[in-house]
């Protein structure tokens, strides 16, 4: 049986950084206040213009590639993670392709869509494709460029200060070595509170969804009111161009299926928190990696955070963390991994590697 391993990883982030004291130029907030409730001192922003989420994902997957001591038309198959696409449609994965100048045309290319947890979902999807012989070569990226789609006033702020661009990559190919790559995955999903962590408009809806949304406080319409709201300059004034984030709901939610998802996602593979070398968590919160820290009983060096100078980073947050993690040496052959993310949707998931 083909077990599946990661060959190769890279990431990049943009050279802008932004500070919090930045923020605190456009905004009511200071860093004291981010910093607090978030733990982000930083992150970087993409240069307008120049920097898109596709050819920041090219960066980090040259790097991946070159590292899997493979040549760019070996790529069979790419699945590409974002919730900041650079079109609509098509999606990202073919402008990677193209972007890489990937001539072969035999590759096929995925595009997910599930934010925060979206390269967890590319992950066993990879992994799913690997162990069946149908791909020996997958680019799975995991890319965002976040502020090009945020509010940068002070009634932004909440989601705004959170979020940075950056992107990350592996190559996945197949293995023998038995105990060896992906151990077991996790995925699971709650549409219930979809409108908790939402981007709603732009959108195909015309309005379909209004009826979860008009007891909600943050929204405040009437039933009779949707349908107008959606065509006027109303979503304008009411920020519904930007993420809408009710952030004690999320973050009640984090704390809860953190924890679940890698506990679970360790019995599959036959192991214990004990086991755990190392944890690597979706970026989303520093005070939520803290929390989870606590609750699996794990060493300040068993959990990598990198939230303090990326920010939130999404779909990348997790290929970045891991990726750094290899570079400074705290991940080595033989480990055991442990990744996890959670974010809108719901939808939130777990993976265990032995490195």
């Amino acid at each position: 049986m083909l077990g599946t391993k990661i060959a190769g990883i890279g990431y990049y982030v943009p050279e802008k950084v932004v500070t919090n004291h930045d923020l605190a130029k456009v905004m009511d907030t200071t860093d004291e206040w981010v910093q607090e409730r978030t733990g982000i001192v930083e992150r970087r922003y993409g240069k307008k213009h120049e920097e898109t989420t596709t050819s920041m994902a090219a960066r980090a997957a040259e790097v991946a590639i070159e590292r899997a001591g493979i040549n760019k038309e070996d790529i069979d198959f790419i699945i590409f993670a974002t919730l900041s696409p650079d079109y609509y449609f098509p999606g990202c994965g073919v402008l990677l392709q193209r972007e890489l100048g990937i001539t072969n045309q035999e590759a096929g290319a995925l595009d997910i869509r599930n934010q925060c947890s979206g390269f967890l979902y590319g992950l066993s999807v990879a992994d799913q494709f690997i162990r069946t012989g149908m791909y020996k070569n997958i680019l799975l990226v995991g890319s965002e460029m976040h502020s090009m789609g945020l509010d940068f006033s002070t009634r932004g702020r909440n989601v705004t200060v959170i979020f940075g661009d950056g992107a990350g990559a592996v190559v996945l190919q197949p293995t023998e070595e038995k105990g060896k790559g992906i151990l077991a995955t996790s995925l699971h999903s709650d549409g219930n509170y979809a409108e908790k962590l939402a981007f709603v408009n732009p959108g195909a809806h015309g309005g379909y969804h209004a009826k979860y949304m008009e007891e909600d406080p943050d929204f405040g319409y009437s039933d009779a009111e949707f349908g107008e709201m959606f065509i006027n300059e109303h979503m304008l004034e009411t920020g519904q161009i930007f993420p809408h984030m009710e952030g004690q709901f999320v973050f009640k939610m984090a704390v809860q299926k953190f924890p679940e998802v890698i506990l679970e996602t360790l019995a599959k593979a036959g192991l214990k928190k004990e086991d755990i070398d190392m944890l690597i968590p979706h970026q989303a919160n520093l005070r939520i990696s803290q929390f989870v820290q606590r609750r699996m009983g794990l060493r300040d060096d068993q959990v990598w955070n990198n939230i303090q100078k990326f920010g939130n980073t999404t779909a990348a947050s997790v290929p970045i963390a891991l990726c750094e993690a290899v570079e400074a040496g705290a991940v080595k052959d033989g480990d055991i991994v442990c990744l996890a993310a959670f974010g809108s949707g719901f939808t939130w998931g777990g993976a265990v590697i032995r490195w």
